[in-house]
C-alpha cells in the first residue's frame, strides 16, 4: 500500500469537493490509499503549483496541460 502524505489536508478524500458522486470511493482506493503518485492533484502539487478546487486525481490530463503551461 502507498498511501498519499497529504491525505489528511486533501479536499478530495476528505470529501470537501462539489461534483463527487458514486466513484469517488473507487478513486481513493486507487489513488489516495493505493497508488497516489498517479493522483494528477499529487502531480500539481508536487510541481508546486497550486492544486484547482475541482481537479479529481483521475484527470491525468488536465494535470498534464497545468504543468506545460507552468
Amino acid at each position: 500500500m502507498n498511501e498519499c502524505p497529504k491525505l489528511a489536508a486533501c479536499p478530495f478524500f476528505n470529501d470537501r469537493m462539489k461534483g463527487m458522486d458514486g466513484m469517488a470511493s473507487l478513486f481513493k482506493k486507487h489513488y489516495c490509499t493505493d497508488d497516489f503518485e498517479r493522483c494528477a492533484r499529487w502531480k500539481v502539487s508536487r510541481a508546486g503549483l497550486g492544486v484547482p478546487a475541482d481537479l479529481f486525481p483521475n484527470q491525468t490530463e488536465r494535470a498534464a496541460q497545468l504543468l506545460e503551461g507552468k
